[in-house]
């Protein structure tokens, strides 16, 4: 019984969490009884209900709703047993040696991790089903040893043998309460015990779960080898920085383009061929500390553990983890189907792709430009024409001193000069007589149509001066630059609006409204009622995956996403919406709103209590926004809405 004594305590600790949570409601409820015992049977009806509700009923539905655990799995394929069976010969044998059965199923997914997801029961007293999740990333990048030793891992952590006879319901506790305390609300009635009662849990179950954590690695070790295990706590997190760069640099532009390329997870091998010292670079940074519910211990301490048990020399060579599956390539295109919904996205290769999402952020630039010139100058400004005209009259640097007025003269014409040679470049691209040209290895490059060097600097600087613009159109007319072509190269493609984030249930002008943060203004959807809020959110995150478009009307919608490339709200994961959610997204989504942050004269946050902002239109026009007890953030939902504002502040 001694093993068992760590994982006893941990299991009567989360056991006590969750008898604290409704003996605190129950207890509410004994003393409005007892206030109510002694008053007249009339007057303690008449008090007693709305008293009830009031208290007792708030801390219960505040305590339901910190207690739910709801975790959308993310979506993949699943690979049975027929179809992989070298797969399953090897998770068979990683579960026999970590002493536990074989999981229920194995899932292939999109990012660059391996997990064992079950359903959580009673507040992780018990479980449920359990499914392997393997990343596709893993099966490109690494041999099999690999693998074999992560799987191994994560599988022992449901092995009573390493944590005694509880272990397994003390691992459950601790992922349960990670979910549960960081979701209660600062406001939430039912907060300061629950919170109270998870760090005394905390301090309680860490030394338990690290040793917990440095047996799985054991187990590994002794299945893969010590070279795998320790290789796998080095190459892990770096595997996932560089998925994240491949997301950030090179997917996620074209995908708020419209855009999605024919192979998604080919591009990312490419990366991983081309970007080698990236991948070293990531290796060789300091792991960053664990967070606050993480179970594992620092990672040096978890490779000084296992270098005692590794024997000299280099790792043996292994083959790759990729022959574990027949067809890596066709999995890999069923995975991009359902990981990433083409909705109304054009699917292109991946050269189309990179020169069509350069084109949508020069023209976002832009366009930004330029209103911030026509609001200078009173006068639309819609092109590089009208900009030439500015400045052989002399007005465009008296318009550029009014929009830049805290800089110094140079940095002023400096700006010019950028713009300038933004909108030279639109109008070559435009015409078709510029290309961007890709690379793999480092950053785009813009060049004439035949691949030579296109001089952009020196013209604009020539047309910024009113002396010297007419050389600059010359050099349009000699490079056959029509600067009246239509700037439709991206457009046609529908592209999206970059999410930063969102809100849900915030009230705007006292209706309570749902709200996205987009990189050029604020999206407004009127909020469903507060016993629907868990479908507000799963809608809301529908409508960030999908994406806004440019006018600012919601992008059509796609099939259930597991979440678009880039981070922000879109790592948020859904896998399975009805068909009348669908049909209450397209009504609520016909009645949504769009304010641009062009149309804001001036903009202010305070904080009495609660959260709130207010935005005063240039028609005349007022946004309140209010934070409510049950407003519900996507990841990053807060934090871009200050951004939001705290950056209208400044320029308006």
């Amino acid at each position: 019984m001694r093993s068992d004594t760590p994982g006893t305590r941990s299991a009567l600790m989360l056991a006590g969490f969750l008898a604290v949570a409704w003996l605190q409601v129950a207890a509410v409820l004994l003393v409005v009884l007892l206030v109510l015992e002694p008053l007249p049977g009339e007057i303690a009806l008449q008090v007693a209900v709305p008293l009830v509700i009031a208290v007792a009923g708030l801390l219960w539905w505040a305590t339901v709703r910190a207690l739910r655990l709801r975790r959308p799995a993310p979506a993949g394929v699943p690979v049975l047993r027929q179809h992989a069976p070298a797969l399953w010969t090897m998770i068979d044998d990683a579960a026999a040696a970590a002493g536990v059965k074989p999981p229920g199923g194995v899932t292939v997914v999109a990012g660059a991790t391996v997990t064992v997801a079950q359903r959580l029961r009673l507040g992780g007293l018990a479980g449920g089903h359990r499914e392997l999740h393997l990343g596709l990333p893993l099966l490109q990048a690494w041999d099999e040893s690999r693998v074999r030793a992560v799987v191994a891992h994560e599988l022992a952590h449901g092995s009573p043998a390493l944590g005694g006879r509880f272990g397994p319901m003390a691992r459950r506790g601790r992922l349960a309460l990670g979910r549960i305390v960081p979701r209660i609300p600062r406001r939430s009635p039912a907060g300061p015990l629950l919170r109270a009662w998870a760090r005394w849990y905390k301090a309680v179950d860490t030394p338990y779960s690290h040793a917990q954590e440095l047996a799985a690695d054991r187990v590994a070790a002794t299945f893969a080898g010590p070279h795998a295990a320790a290789a796998v706590l080095r190459d892990g997190p770096a595997l996932e920085s560089m998925q994240q760069m491949f997301h950030a640099e090179y997917l996620s532009p074209g995908w708020q383009a419209g855009l999605v390329p024919d192979d998604v997870f080919g591009g990312f091998l490419r990366v991983l061929a081309a970007r080698g010292d990236d991948m070293a670079a990531f290796r060789a940074h300091d792991p960053e500390p664990p967070g606050e519910w993480d179970p594992h211990p620092p990672l040096a301490e978890r490779l000084a553990a296992l270098a005692e048990i590794t024997p000299e020399g280099p790792e043996p060579p292994g083959k790759p983890a990729g022959e574990l599956v027949p067809d890596l390539p066709g999995l890999g295109r069923a995975l991009q189907a359902v990981a990433f919904p083409v909705g109304g996205r054009a699917v292109v290769g991946w050269d189309e792709f990179f020169g069509v999402a350069r084109v949508a952020e020069m023209e976002r630039e832009a366009d930004a430009s330029l209103r911030a010139l026509s609001r200078a100058a009173g006068v639309p400004v819609t092109g590089v024409g009208e900009v030439l005209d500015l400045a052989a009259d002399g007005r465009l640097r008296k318009i550029a001193e009014t929009v830049f007025g805290d800089l110094p003269a140079d940095e002023v014409s400096g700006r010019i000069t950028d713009l300038l040679a933004l909108l030279l470049a639109l109008a070559a691209l435009h015409s078709g007589k510029a290309r961007w040209r890709h690379s793999w290895t480092g950053t785009a490059e813009l060049v004439a149509i035949d691949g030579s060097y296109l001089e952009l600097h020196a013209p604009a600087e020539a047309a910024g001066d009113p002396a010297t613009v007419g050389q600059a159109r010359e050099w349009l007319t000699t490079l056959g630059v029509d600067i009246t072509a239509d700037a439709s190269t991206a457009r046609h493609h529908s592209a999206r609006v970059p999410v930063l984030g969102g809100v849900v249930g915030v009230q705007v002008d006292g209706a309570r409204t749902d709200l996205l943060v987009l990189e050029t203004g604020l999206f407004l959807v009127p909020a469903l009622p507060r016993t629907r809020h868990h479908e507000s959110r799963r809608r809301l995150t529908r409508l960030a995956t999908d994406g806004v478009l440019t006018d600012g009307s919601p992008a059509p919608a796609s099939a259930p996403p597991t979440g678009t490339p880039g981070g922000g709200t879109a790592t948020a994961t859904l896998t399975e919406t009805s068909a009348a959610e669908k049909t209450t997204t397209e009504k609520t989504v016909s009645a949504s709103r769009f304010v641009p942050f062009a149309d804001v004269a001036t903009a202010s946050a305070t904080r009495n209590g609660r959260r709130s902002w207010e935005i005063n239109l240039r028609d005349g026009g007022t946004l309140n926004v209010r934070s409510t007890l049950d407003s519900e953030e996507l990841p990053g939902g807060w934090a871009a809405l200050d951004d939001a504002v705290a950056f209208l502040t400044r320029t308006r």
